[in-house]
């Protein structure tokens, strides 16, 4: 299924899904206006076509005492497949990483959010791990002081 080919109820159906991929199949049903067998039908299309990739569970950092959120740039000493590559690798490993990303357009060429307990757990992050992996050549960290917008909803509204 191509994204031009969502209608309507499909984006309904995504849009509950993002709110709360928990739903019964009955409650989505009947949130989006379906009976069940259609809905359950939709929802396998989805999943076969790949636009739904997985459903979790999000959970509260700050009651899990993980209270300090780090956005640290790194920068690379050579920019070769293997460095990157073995970067990648280490870092997939670290569950105190939520995201990875190669970027452009800046001095770093990776950006990363990392969540921790504390500023004693980021030092010993940044020390222990970091720095240790052959190949980062510089570090910039900034810290989270508030969430102003924290969601993993994708805006539907592009999509046609």
């Amino acid at each position: 299924m191509a994204l031009h080919t969502l209608d309507r109820l499909d984006r309904r159906i995504l849009e509950e899904l993002q709110r709360n991929g928990g739903l019964t199949n009955q409650e989505l049903a009947e949130r989006v206006a379906l009976s069940a067998s259609p809905c359950s039908r939709r929802v396998r299309q989805l999943e076969d076509a790949g636009i739904i990739l997985r459903r979790v569970t999000l959970l509260d950092r700050q009651k899990l005492g993980l209270a300090l959120t780090a956005v640290i740039q790194i920068g690379m000493d050579r920019h070769t497949p293997e460095r990157f590559t073995l970067f990648e690798t280490t870092i997939r490993a670290y569950p105190e990483v939520q995201e990875c990303y190669l970027v452009t357009g800046q001095q770093a060429d990776y950006l990363l959010k990392v969540v921790v307990p504390d500023m004693e757990h980021y030092q010993r992050f940044l020390l222990d791990k970091i720095t240790r992996i052959e190949g980062v050549s510089g570090v910039h960290s900034s810290f989270v002081m508030r969430r102003v917008v924290d969601s993993t909803e994708l805006p539907l509204s592009y999509v046609g």
